[in-house]
């Protein structure tokens, strides 16, 4: 179970009528939001990793803490949600960083782990997986095999992968359900919200049963606050994308955090060892036993 913790002004869906120099004058609503998931997360016994950005941690320090208090995973989301394509690789190795080095001073945790913004890492800008371990992270989840406006990486591996030779590093794809031919969207986000809750626990269903490995889930604070202010200007494709069905997604999250059991990132994938440990060599990505048995546990319960 991850969560993105990020406020409803600074998404993909807003940045053509929201710039990051105006960020400050709407109202913040991040805090109280994640107060309500880590409420949801104790009522079910859920432990998660957040992907925190920078800009947030900054702000609310207590916040971070409190999630690291909690029993959480902290892990970084980049310092102010620029997409790892629109960044040159030097400036994006400066903000990995900088990003990891905040949230451990504030949260007094080591941050391991890294999302890209909008899932920005694609097959324009694979390099960006040898400079965040160069940054210090032992894995990211920064990847989508989906086919999207906006990322994917179709013919990807599907299941948790090193993209890097004699490397530990590991990336870590959201979910989906191989079916009919394709990759469907199982992993949260706007899919969540959209799709009938009975259709979307039936793929993450189909995708324990065949693939082998543990689902990777996403959300962020935001979709849990249909009273969140409703920023002008957006045309129909980014405002239906951002409030589509937002009034039902914590009644959501409730069913689902009780259907399937969740943990933290680092509690189920191998990604606590040194980045730059090394491997034999392989000739192909490698798919880490522990993940295996791991997805097999989380089936069985």
């Amino acid at each position: 179970m991850t969560v993105d913790v990020e406020d409803y002004f600074q998404v993909e869906a807003l940045a053509s009528v929201v710039s990051p120099s105006d960020w400050s004058a709407w109202p913040a609503r991040v805090e109280t939001n994640t107060n309500r998931i880590l409420e949801l997360f104790s009522a079910s016994g859920t432990r998660a990793t957040f992907f925190t950005l920078g800009w947030v941690a900054e702000r609310f320090p207590a916040l971070v803490r409190r999630i690291v208090s909690a029993g959480h995973e902290l892990a970084s989301h980049g310092l102010s949600h620029v997409r790892a394509d629109r960044q040159s690789r030097e400036v994006f190795l400066a903000d990995s960083r900088r990003a990891r080095l905040m949230l451990e001073d504030i949260g007094g945790a080591p941050v391991k782990g890294y999302r890209a913004a909008s899932f920005s890492i694609t097959g324009t800008n694979l390099w960006a997986f040898e400079v965040l371990q160069e940054a210090g992270y032992c894995y990211s989840s920064s990847t989508n095999p989906i086919r999207h406006d906006l990322y994917g990486i179709p013919d990807q591996p599907r299941s948790a992968f090193r993209p890097l030779p004699d490397s530990q590093f590991l990336e870590i794809p959201v979910s989906t359900a191989r079916r009919f031919g394709a990759n469907w969207p199982s992993g949260g986000g706007g899919y969540f919200r959209l799709l009938p809750y009975r259709l979307f626990k039936a793929n993450l269903e189909h995708a324990l049963r065949n693939d082998g490995g543990p689902l990777n889930f996403y959300f962020h604070p935001w979709e849990i606050d249909p009273d969140q202010p409703r920023i002008p200007g957006l045309g129909f494709k980014s405002a239906t994308r951002h409030y589509l069905n937002l009034s039902r997604t914590y009644g959501r999250l409730t069913r689902l955090l009780r259907d399937f059991v969740w943990r933290r990132v680092d509690e189920v994938y191998p990604v606590n060892e040194p980045a730059d440990a090394v491997d034999p060599p392989s000739a192909a990505p490698i798919v880490a036993p522990a993940v295996r048995r791991a997805g097999r546990a989380l089936a069985e319960s």
